[in-house]
């Protein structure tokens, strides 16, 4: 295998490339030339950063490229968690144990030979590190970021589904009091720093150090509990003094427990300097229609075309909300679900049975944006099914298990959404001007600029026939009457005539 300075590791070759992928050349550079602590932690943390960013962009993007990103390193950073541990936990007993304490030498020398064997196998691993892939990757990678920038909306509300995630094990850890629940909020806080370090590095850089001392704080109460665990399997002469090692690890288990509830439990804690950071309320509304746009824009090759028919889709439930056509159209939150699903009409997935199938199952992996209830976002995965191809049915389908209500919601949503699509096809391109009026028998709606021609009227009528199912009457689309004014001609003044006087 060729050394990284023969491939593109140098700082000239990887121009262009992200810097925290970069970073991987380079410390794995310093493992195979110095195996030392430092090189094992440097290579983990650059390793693990690639991996946090992978998973936060893999929900909005759902290239496989992202995935691979955590693929590629997988065996060698599993094995460099071992020989971390393995390290930290000998320095920890070397510290705290006396001098002639049996099970001091026992845990000693078990370290120093596992650390040994675990050195031996992660340079062998980092040896056959797929060089090659990561800087295709690179390459690739260095452009799908892009479609959440650094700072950008999208980017905010990536991080608040961070955030959110990390409180959440924070409560859970508070309640639980065990050693998996406070190793879960470690992980979800090196998350929240990865991605804030990445997609928001302005907050980073006043955030880092809180963020640094909790993670270290978190990770010294794993590391007492994997200690724990291994000191109840020693046995024979070393075994008497066992009691005492655990008092001294549950001791300093406390203390480290102490000082986080210290820093984060009260009325003025990081959690909320945290939070008052990040978008909230509108902002944070418009931060989740952003990321929806970033998934949108990571499989539509045609974007400006679902862009335009999720225009005409809004304009459309606005002018049947203002005729007071149906409840739902008088909603707000309906409409955001609307405008978000209406960005998806062009999502394209690869899968087993029909896009829209692969793309439904896609979006209901995801995570519900913040400020978005499960029931909306189910209900916009829902919409995506079917705004194009066969219409729902109620019989022997997942759709006929959903709740009556939520059936009417996705004919709403999906039909306007198959009507605005048609009028695309129709040539409709101004959004604006749409007027319903409601009546016994039928809604019409009139459209500005609408051809009157037989092909039209059958484009529409199987557009429109899954709204007029959940109207329960007859969709009329015509014409806006463009209203000719007659210009008039100026008025002719009367001839000015001059009248000489003569001089005297």
């Amino acid at each position: 295998m060729a050394s990284v300075s023969t491939l593109p590791g140098t700082q000239t070759e990887h121009r262009g490339l992200p810097h925290w992928m970069d970073r991987v050349f380079k410390e794995l550079d310093k493992l195979r030339s110095a195996p030392d602590k430092d090189a094992v932690h440097d290579l983990r943390v650059a390793i693990r950063r690639c991996r946090s960013v992978g998973a936060v962009m893999r929900e909005v993007d759902p290239d496989p490229a992202w995935h691979q990103l955590r693929r590629v390193p997988k065996k060698l950073f599993r094995k460099l968690g071992e020989l971390r541990d393995a390290q930290i936990m000998d320095e920890w007993v070397s510290e705290h144990g006396a001098e002639n304490d049996k099970l001091r030498l026992l845990l000693h020398e078990s370290f120093q030979s596992k650390e040994q064997k675990l050195t031996e196998d992660a340079l062998r691993i980092a040896g056959k590190f797929d060089e090659k892939s990561w800087t295709h990757l690179s390459r690739k990678l260095s452009k799908r970021v892009r479609l959440a920038p650094p700072g950008s909306l999208a980017a905010q509300c990536l991080a608040v589904e961070r955030y959110e995630e990390a409180k959440d094990l924070h409560a859970k850890a508070l309640r639980a009091k065990t050693p998996e629940a406070w190793h879960a909020l470690r992980i979800g806080l090196k998350k929240f720093r990865y991605t804030t370090e990445s997609l928001l590095p302005q907050h980073y850089e006043k955030w880092s150090p809180m963020l640094k001392k909790l993670q270290d704080i978190l990770g010294e109460v794993h590391d007492l509990d994997v200690l724990s665990g291994i000191i109840k399997e020693v046995s024979g002469e070393a075994a008497a003094v066992v009691p005492e090692w655990e008092r001294t690890i549950e001791r300093e288990r406390k203390a480290r427990l102490d000082e986080y509830r210290e820093a984060s439990v009260g009325k003025k804690t990081f959690w909320q300097e945290w939070r008052r950071g990040l978008p909230q309320n509108e902002k944070l509304r418009a931060a989740a229609i952003a990321r929806l746009r970033v998934t949108a824009r990571a499989t539509d090759t045609h974007p400006r075309r679902a862009a335009h028919v999720s225009r005409l889709a809004v304009a459309l439930f606005d002018a049947l909300g203002r005729a007071h056509t149906a409840p739902v159209f008088g909603s707000s939150d309906l409409r955001r679900v609307l405008r978000g699903a209406s960005r998806m009409c062009g999502l394209k997935l690869k899968g087993t049975g029909s896009p829209q199938k692969a793309a439904r199952r896609f979006l209901a992996s995801r995570p519900v944006p913040p400020s978005w209830t499960p029931e909306q976002w189910e209900l916009l995965a829902w919409s995506v099914r079917y705004h194009r191809g066969a219409e729902p049915k109620t019989e022997n389908s997942a759709f006929s298990r959903l709740s009556e209500e939520m059936q009417m919601n996705v004919r709403a949503i999906a039909g306007v959404i198959r009507l605005a699509r048609g009028l695309r096809k129709c040539g409709i391109v101004n959004c604006t001007g749409f007027h319903a009026e409601k009546a016994a028998a039928a809604i019409t709606v009139d459209v500005p600029d609408l051809p009157d021609s037989a092909e039209t009227a059958a484009l529409l009528a199987a557009a429109k026939h899954l709204l007029e199912s959940y109207l329960g009457k007859s969709l009329i689309l015509k014409p806006t009457l463009k209203i000719q004014v007659l210009e008039l001609p100026p008025p002719v003044e009367p001839p000015v005539h001059v009248t000489s006087v003569a001089s005297d």
